[in-house]
């Protein structure tokens, strides 16, 4: 499978099209015919009304870092971990919103429910129904959940994982139109979970995206590591989502991710990745990963910081992860009595549990629904035991977690 390119005389990844000069060193590299084919199909497919003639495959076979732009001053980070803020963090978690902060408008109406339409039989949440908003939204999302049908390691719960995220983003403001939403029990082929759909949706994502534009690209499936071969990962493996056609057509590489999704990003967006998979800490190729400890103390670790594709136009891309690298995720029964990924519930039960959440409290929160979860019911093996997961947080740049506000 394709990779970024770099180019020929400085190696340096290339930040222009093919056929133009480096921004760099300023060599003209030779255009690969094979890589204009696929961003034309990208191009002319990624928002246009799904379409049957182009879906051939059987089923299942950078700029440097802009200036800081909170509202104090740039902060200065040296080695060590940076103090908590001193108040406690809450106890409980309830699962309706209240005021102040996220003041979400009421859901919409469902739609006339039919047998032929959603998830399956209830008829609910209809994506491939969704009519292509004719306006600019701010807010889009991109909802891809893999339950791998027949697979001897099937994950039913990515189903619960999507409605879940589905009526929370909506909550939030999201309209139904602006989320585009990725599983087998579509009856698009176009949205159903393959590496082609999955990349095609992460380009709809970004595409035309504009200053105040939120972002959000959720993940549920199984995630897996790739002997890195460029070089440009501490630990010698990529990490990687498996659509639903990974045996067949490959998996998608962090560095994919990274291309599509992060180096696009204008000034003034912002993009949250919400990522429930395994081996996920550094799954979108971000310069900075977010060492917090039980205490709540942390620091900021560089990853692969003179990776030029770490980087975008000027936008910020967050990535808010189920565990670290070298970690498990799970999926449990324990939180509601069917199956749901830890990360998904844990985070929307934090976002749910207070107003004017910040990052670390997010984090911190989430982490002790997990563990809370982890000492009550045991969950499964992988779960609990000594390399159970703990959710994580990258970004392309660093920041007072403590004090910049959570918002999607």
């Amino acid at each position: 499978m394709e990779k970024q390119k770099r180019c020929k005389g400085c190696n340096n990844y290339l930040t222009v099209q093919p056929a133009q000069p480096c921004s760099f060193c300023y060599k003209v590299n030779k255009r690969s015919e094979e890589r204009d084919q696929i961003l034309e199909l990208i191009n002319g497919y990624a928002n246009s009304p799904s379409s049957n003639n182009y879906y051939n495959a059987p089923y299942r076979q950078p700029a440097p870092t802009p200036a800081y732009e909170g509202g104090y001053a740039s902060p200065v980070y040296v080695s060590g971990y940076y103090s908590p803020k001193p108040q406690p963090q809450p106890t409980s978690y309830p699962t309706t919103y209240g005021g102040g902060y996220y003041n979400p408008p009421p859901p919409p109406p469902p739609p006339p429910r039919s047998p032929s339409i959603g998830y399956g039989n209830d008829g609910y949440y209809n994506s491939y129904n969704q009519q292509p908003s004719q306006v600019h939204e701010q807010k889009r999302a991109v909802l891809c959940g893999v339950t791998y049908r027949g697979h001897q390691k099937t994950l039913p719960a990515s189903i619960n994982n999507i409605r879940t995220m589905h009526q929370f983003l909506m909550k939030l403001g999201f309209q139904n139109a602006s989320i585009r939403i990725l599983t087998e029990e579509e009856t698009d082929p176009t949205r159903i979970p393959t590496r082609r759909n999955m990349l095609m949706a992460m380009e709809w994502l970004t595409k035309g995206c504009r200053s105040g534009d939120s972002l959000v690209f959720y993940y549920a499936g199984h995630g897996s590591h790739v002997t890195d071969g460029e070089g440009d990962e501490d630990d010698g493996y990529d990490e990687a989502l498996c659509p639903v056609d990974y045996t067949v057509s490959g998996k998608i590489l962090d560095d994919e991710v990274n291309s599509v999704l992060v180096a696009p990003l204008p000034h003034g967006v912002i993009l949250h990745s919400i990522i429930d998979t395994c081996y996920s800490g550094t799954v979108l190729d971000l310069p900075y990963l977010c060492r917090i400890d039980r205490r709540g103390f942390y620091k900021w670790e560089e990853e692969n910081p003179s990776d030029v594709s770490s980087f975008t136009r000027g936008g910020k891309a967050i990535c808010i992860s189920a565990c670290d690298d070298n970690q498990y995720s799970a999926d449990t029964s324990a939180f509601t009595g069917s199956a749901i990924g830890a990360l998904t519930y844990s985070f929307v039960q934090a976002v749910q549990s207070a107003p004017k959440l910040t990052y670390g409290d997010l984090l911190d929160n989430m982490r002790k629904i997990i563990r809370d979860a982890q000492q009550r019911q045991g969950l499964n093996t992988a779960f609990a035991s000594s390399a159970s997961q703990e959710p994580q947080l990258s970004c392309n740049k660093r920041f007072e977690i403590y004090s910049e506000p959570f918002m999607l």
